[in-house]
């Protein structure tokens, strides 16, 4: 009936054994070592406040049901709590110089505990093998002076004559950037765990309004390059100067029941933002903000000619998606291409768009993105459920050129993208507004293959036209069934559109269409 995703030393992740998106169609109770700590109605749920080393009995009551589970949680050298480095924890005073040298002191294998208070911080640097607990009621809230936050370098030359050494990073190319408030470089074995904030505290700064202008990228709130067996559980990350969650070159990476939020109007405030990691799982995680939920990427072509590296191996599953660009977007810094992405029982309200590729002429040959599975879907008000754009208008010097945006064919090289297998199946999309699905590959390098399997899309009595795939001169569409341009092969099994305007499929340069 259910089955643990994570067990740490002071707090465990658990999934229910169901295929319902996000939600469990039967509310439960939980039970520990038999008192009972929650009553649920979502598919991921989560203990805290465990005791390292110790063996505990988990029980889930459903629908006159019950299951047992034994769990041992982890192991640890030792709990440190701030306060004995000299925080004070009031949201005024600066805290930072403590709680870094809490980090450095703590022994390896250790936890740092913060407990319950405010605790305003510039930029904390961690470390290998240690766990960073933010108990409940904990906010490390981070300053709103740029001074507060210094500029690390794009590269750093090995002067013993080596390749340069990577530090900062942002949309696809090393840059200048500020320290992130969580920041993790070069680290591995690093645990983010509890029910507390990492709030950037951006809306009180002027990270929002100033950013064009700056040459230096803004921070995130937890950025980690080139880490190995990272897992964050159960903390809330909110209001970041830029994108929330930002992990570069990391392998195993893993998030449960996390929950990422912006106001809606904050710009570029992505949720999470994996860049060239290899093995990624999201698991019961809530997203809410400005930008995309979810945005996978590969850097763009400098990067990659620099750091060849593919997004590869990640999973989403039990997610909930709200409000933003994106659920779950594909690029479009993608030049190093993106390989077998699943996402599955994920629930995606209102957001612009819900599976949304972004790519465009100039990413390169490298940028393949194949093996892109969705299945047990549920969209609620998304504007426009499937998206592929290879025209996409980009904020790239040349996103409005020729090169990029003319309709002609153009010879296949070194810098055309690809788009490789792609299969929807089992989704429900109701109240969709501009398009069910708008397809569009290059005419020189079509979409290899599109499947829907057990899928239907209805749109809202009220829907409103929007533009669906951005593009330099993107007409608005309400109502538009789907949509394929340049798309070698289309397979169509149990597909039923209902309340589109004209005709349920449309295409145009499209070699093979299966309809069952």
């Amino acid at each position: 009936m259910f089955h643990s995703i994570y067990v740490g030393s002071t707090s465990a992740c658990f999934e229910l054994d169901n295929r319902a998106p996000f939600l469990s169609p039967t509310p439960y109770s939980v039970s520990l070592d038999g008192v009972e700590k929650l009553n649920g109605t979502e598919n991921v749920f989560s203990l805290f406040d465990l005791a390292p080393d110790r063996d505990y009995a988990v029980a889930l009551r459903m629908g006159g049901e019950e299951a047992r589970l034994a769990i041992h949680t982890r192991p640890e050298t030792c709990a440190i709590s701030v306060r004995a480095f000299g925080v004070v924890g009031d949201g005024v005073t600066d805290d930072t110089a403590a709680i870094q040298r809490a980090v450095n002191l703590l022994p390896e294998g250790g936890r740092l505990v913060v407990p319950e208070g405010a605790y305003l911080t510039g930029p904390i640097l961690l470390k290998s093998h240690m766990t960073l607990e933010l108990q409940a009621g904990a906010t490390l809230l981070g300053r709103t002076d740029k001074a507060a936050y210094p500029a690390l370098p794009a590269t750093a030359e090995d002067i013993d004559g080596g390749k340069p050494v990577h530090f900062g990073a942002f949309e696809g190319l090393a840059r200048d950037m500020y320290a992130s408030l969580i920041t993790a470089e070069y680290a591995r074995d690093i645990a983010i765990v509890g029910q507390g904030r990492l709030d950037g505290n951006a809306q009180n700064a002027d990270w929002w309004q100033t950013f064009k202008d700056d040459p230096v990228a803004r921070p995130r709130v937890l950025f980690m390059n080139r880490c190995e067996d990272v897992t964050v559980h159960g903390v809330t990350a909110c209001n970041s100067p830029s994108w929330h969650l930002h992990p570069y070159y990391c392998k195993g990476v893993a998030l449960y029941d996390v929950s990422v939020s912006a106001p809606k109007n904050s710009p570029n405030t992505d949720a999470l933002d994996p860049e060239c990691c290899d093995g990624v799982e999201i698991v019961g995680c809530r997203f809410s903000v400005g930008d995309d939920c979810i945005a996978i990427k590969s850097g763009k072509l400098p990067l990659y000619r620099m750091c060849p590296a593919a997004a590869t191996r990640h999973t989403i599953r039990n997610c909930l998606m709200s409000f933003g660009h994106g659920a779950v977007t594909l690029g479009s810094e993608i030049s190093g291409g993106i390989r077998d992405l699943s996402v599955s029982q994920c629930l995606f309200r209102q957001t612009d768009r819900g599976l949304r590729i972004k790519t465009r002429r100039g990413r390169g040959q490298s940028c393949y993105i194949d093996g892109i599975a969705f299945d047990n879907i549920r969209m609620e008000g998304v504007v426009t459920p499937i998206v592929m754009n290879m025209w996409y208008r980009c904020v790239d010097p040349d996103g409005d050129s020729e090169y990029v945006q003319g309709r002609a064919p153009l010879p296949v090289d070194e810098r055309t993208p690809r788009l490789g297998r792609f299969r929807f199946s089992n989704m429900d999309c109701v109240d969709a507004q501009a398009a069910a699905c708008y397809c569009d590959g290059l005419p020189e390098m079509p979409i290899d293959e599109v499947t829907f399997e057990n899928v239907r899309v209805a749109f809202a009595d009220d829907a409103k036209p929007a533009v669906p795939s951005m593009f330099t001169g993107a007409p608005e569409r309400c109502r538009m069934g789907l949509y394929f341009e340049n798309v070698r092969r289309v397979v169509l099994k149990n597909v039923h559109i209902d309340g589109q305007a004209g005709e349920p499929v449309v295409t145009l340069g499209v070699d093979e269409i299966v309809a069952e």
